[in-house]
């Protein structure tokens, strides 16, 4: 039997999905001849997208990395929401030695624990329930000195839906008569991914300064003054919270900083812009000595503590691929190499020669 040396194409048509309700349905509704012609004479299938068949929580959405990395693996995957929820409800978050350590080091020096986050129910690149155990687990190792830096989504979730959130932890600090909302920004400020360092440095001069375009004394003061200039959460401007007769927030040396999104894609460059001695995205007016904790593996090459290095899949798509001697050309636009690349992978380490 003769073996093809034709190229063959996998295509991922990222957001592209089946359903059988015409409403509001832009792909039933458009003029689609290809791949209506494929699916009358071609094999298909349908997978599921969604919860527990993509290693999510039953019923919660999927999302653009979940896909890549299920499809990739070939297999269920557990994701680092799900794999975070357990360890959360078994306690184990909050033994988690890197995380404790961090902790640990600002309070017997008498500094700051800053968290930052995106403060979401989302689940895609965060989920504010794991932000909230952050914030116990810092008060409960009694950390005096607690702000959270929040970041505000609108995008994974309704448009103007951050003040519940934002309510939610001004009344945990109240509760604990300790720490405090320090600033709040909208994600298309601080979680770019394509290079546009303008955005970022509005974020980032935000927590290391404490300045902002705007101040208010509480985050749900300051996030109604920001509906008031007509911006939804996600462009949420850098807004200083800083009520009268409270200690400045910004960043000092010795200072923790612990980021809890979980999804490494956005989160890649303002993670550099604090962790990386050359780096040159943008002139940082202030350069902090922080002890900086990733929650998940962001980058291999970015040289900082990481609470849940990724889990090793083998055989991916690409390793299997590389290991029968087929060469392998992955193709995307500049927000989406990373889902043909690291999410393709399982987040692992490229797999071999010719395996992306």
């Amino acid at each position: 039997m003769s073996v093809s040396k034709k190229p063959m194409v996998l295509v991922i048509l990222d957001g592209y999905g089946y359903r059988e309700e015409q409403q509001d349905n832009a792909i039933l509704n458009a003029k689609t001849p290809v791949m209506d012609a494929l699916w009358a004479k071609r094999p298909h299938t349908l997978i599921d997208a969604s919860g527990l068949e993509v290693g999510l929580p039953d019923r919660q959405m999927g999302n653009s990395e979940v896909g890549h990395v299920n499809l990739g693996a070939g297999r269920i995957v557990y994701q680092d929401l799900t794999r975070l929820d357990v360890e959360i409800k078994e306690r184990t978050f909050f033994a988690n030695s890197v995380l404790t350590n961090a902790v640990d080091q600002a309070k017997n020096a008498g500094k700051a624990v800053h968290i930052m986050g995106l403060l979401s129910a989302g689940g895609v690149h965060s989920h504010e329930d794991h932000i909230m155990a952050m914030v116990e687990l810092a008060a409960e190792r009694g950390a005096e000195k607690i702000y959270l830096h929040a970041f505000l989504d609108g995008r994974d979730t309704p448009p103007r839906s951050a003040e519940a959130s934002l309510k939610k932890f001004e009344d945990k600090f109240a509760a604990l008569g300790k720490g405090r909302v320090a600033s709040i920004v909208g994600r298309y400020y601080a979680m770019d991914r394509d290079n546009r360092w303008d955005r970022v440095e509005k974020a980032y001069d935000l927590m290391t300064l404490a300045q902002g375009e705007f101040q208010a004394d509480t985050a749900v003061a300051g996030l109604q003054a920001a509906y008031a200039r007509d911006e939804n959460d996600e462009f949420v401007k850098a807004t200083v919270i800083h009520a009268e007769g409270q200690a400045d927030a910004a960043m000092e040396d010795g200072d923790t900083l612990i980021f809890m999104n979980f999804r490494a894609d956005r989160a890649r460059e303002i993670t550099r812009a604090f962790v990386n001695a050359d780096f040159d995205g943008f002139a940082r007016k202030k350069v902090v000595n922080l002890n900086f904790v990733m929650l998940t593996e962001y980058a291999a090459d970015i040289k900082t503590a990481v609470a849940y290095p990724p889990a090793s899949l083998a055989n991916t798509f690409g390793e299997w691929m590389a290991k029968n001697d087929k060469t392998q050309l992955r193709i995307s636009e500049t927000e989406k190499y990373a889902h043909v690349t690291v999410f393709f992978r399982g987040g692992g380490a490229a797999g071999g020669a010719g395996a992306a």
